[in-house]
């Protein structure tokens, strides 16, 4: 798996030997709790108003809400008549903005374990599918700035969604910044083990109580309840 590196570090055993060169995470579900159905369908359909469609087929807001590709985007956007760009940019505006709102109100808030963060030396990046700015804002408000090297989420644009997660690309420019060969992703859906498989990178699924039951068709390398097993998990891998 690539060099091994020797890392001294406060609190460790001299020898703290990890097979990888950067560890990364997603945010949503990993870091942070993730955004509630009711409020990102409410974000959907008030982005739908906002462009002049009052009643939305339901079919509709949950395509929306299950990350369309460009194509199901322009298809969705044709049977109203709307311009696409102008619905993409109505649905990211309300989208982020129902977000901040809930980090604000202490609706969502970080995980107790993203202290567990701090203790593995590794480099470390996040890579989101959630808007860049919004990851900008979490990072910010929760003072985790300080505990990565990099950080990707994606621009407010129909061209971001054929490069998010499953695809490796934020990935892929998150390692190119750490200057990393190998690396494990942690993350909590079927996506996050593709895009790390994708990227010859190892993955750790992380199970919480939004996705306790989820059953993934692809395996991960690791699986665990909590960040606080990472260290360990790093060194012996």
């Amino acid at each position: 798996m690539g060099r091994i590196e020797t890392v001294t570090v406060t609190g460790y055993p001299l020898e703290f030997v990890s097979v990888y060169d950067a560890i990364l995470f997603d945010n949503d579900g990993v870091l942070v709790d993730p955004p509630g159905i009711e409020t990102k369908t409410a974000a959907t359909e008030a982005a739908f108003a906002a462009v002049g469609v009052a009643e939305p087929d339901p079919a509709d807001v949950d395509a929306i809400l299950s990350g369309p590709t460009e194509a199901e985007l322009e298809d969705c956007c044709a049977r109203y008549g709307l311009d696409p760009e102008s619905f993409w940019r109505a649905r990211e505006r309300h989208d982020e903005d129902s977000q901040l709102e809930a980090f604000r109100a202490g609706e969502r808030s970080v995980y107790d374990d993203v202290e567990a963060v701090r203790t593995v030396p590794n480099p470390r990046g996040v890579v989101s599918n959630n808007h860049h700015s919004t990851l900008e804002f979490v990072l910010s408000h929760f003072e985790l700035a300080s505990l990565f090297e990099c950080y990707y989420g994606r621009p407010m644009s129909i061209e971001s969604l054929s490069r998010k997660k499953p695809r490796p690309h934020y990935v892929e420019r998150a390692m190119a910044d750490l200057g990393a060969e190998t690396a494990l992703y942690v993350g909590d859906s079927e996506s996050d083990v593709v895009a790390a498989d994708r990227a010859g990178l190892d993955s750790a699924f992380i199970r919480r109580e939004h996705n306790r039951a989820l059953s993934l068709s692809v395996d991960p390398d690791y699986e665990v309840e909590s960040l606080r097993a990472l260290p360990e998990l790093v060194e012996s891998a």
